[in-house]
């Protein structure tokens, strides 16, 4: 294993925060501080400027981070190819996945991968789109599972299947006895919108603008991280939303929601992102297969 103090180090430049390293290493913030200190002891020079409670790298910090990056990334490498070696498929796997993803499609995928690698450790971080692919680009998490395409140039992206959306209303709203919606049957109906972040909300504002609806013209009364807490108020019928229908299954067969598709549909790809130029092991190559095929085989149901 690589020395400690370069681990840490690295997590403290790369979040700027040692309080958030802290977290990230599930380690104390004077663990932290200690083990940084000693690294720089080490290396007789100062790693970090600190002023106002802020912290920022100094030139021999930069050199130091070039270099232990591509240490952490060989001792990644190292043991993933011994490990290989054995025969044996073990080890740790940070995965990353946006909401809709992490709640109704990985769960059961996980399991079944356990199930055929019982030595891997699998760690999941739930996140929106956006703080998923940050983590990906700086390497504290191996692979990525998002609702939107990728902005990062650093990493690799593949399309692994498609999940299609619907406007959703409670049962006696008038929408709901609707075959299908424009976009321009929205304005001004109260609408409930995810968060600025969200991958979803990426991909409908993307969708109103290519069908001549600017989202600033949404009579937006609710933005919501929580995607039971949209479906919570549309239930109540503070207003609207659209979200993907492998969500709204149960609400649906209750009858508790109604689905209308719209017109025209809106679908969009679900994305795998994982660094460039991060050694890919085995246990991660793997896992992308395997994800891969899983999430087809849910998109294929879904369809039908």
């Amino acid at each position: 294993m690589a020395d400690r103090r370069i681990q840490v180090f690295y997590t403290v430049a790369k979040q700027l925060s040692f309080t958030k390293a802290a977290e990230l290493l599930f380690m104390t913030q004077p663990a932290v501080t200690f083990q940084v200190k000693q690294f720089e002891e080490h290396l007789n020079t100062r790693l970090f400027e600190r002023t106002h409670g802020k912290i920022a790298l100094t030139p021999a910090g930069d050199l130091a981070m070039y270099y232990a990056e591509k240490i952490l990334d060989l001792n990644a490498e190292m043991e993933a190819r011994m490990a290989e070696m054995t025969g044996q498929m073990s080890g740790p796997l940070m995965i990353g996945a946006s909401t809709t993803i992490a709640e109704y499609m990985l769960p059961r995928i996980l399991g079944d991968f356990k199930a055929k690698f019982p030595q891997v450790q699998a760690r999941l971080t739930v996140a929106n789109s956006e703080t998923i692919e940050n983590r990906v680009n700086d390497h504290s998490l191996d692979v990525g599972l998002i609702e939107a395409p990728s902005h990062h140039p650093n990493l690799t992206t593949a399309v692994c299947c498609e999940d299609e959306l619907f406007l959703i209303c409670a049962p006696d709203h008038a929408f709901a006895k609707l075959t299908k919606i424009s976009p321009r049957q929205l304005i001004e109906i109260p609408y409930i919108s995810r968060e600025l972040g969200s991958g979803t909300r990426e991909v409908i504002d993307r969708y109103f603008r290519d069908n001549g609806m600017p989202p600033e013209d949404l009579n937006i009364v609710m933005e919501l991280g929580s995607r039971e807490a949209i479906k919570g108020a549309v239930e109540a019928g503070l207003g609207v939303a659209i979200v993907s229908g492998s969500t709204v299954i149960k609400e649906l067969k209750l009858g508790d929601l109604v689905a209308v598709p719209l017109d025209k549909p809106l679908r969009r790809q679900l994305t795998l992102v994982y660094a460039q130029e991060k050694f890919r092991s085995k246990l991660l190559q793997s896992f992308l297969d395997f994800v891969d095929t899983c999430l087809i085989n849910i998109s294929d149901k879904s369809a039908k």
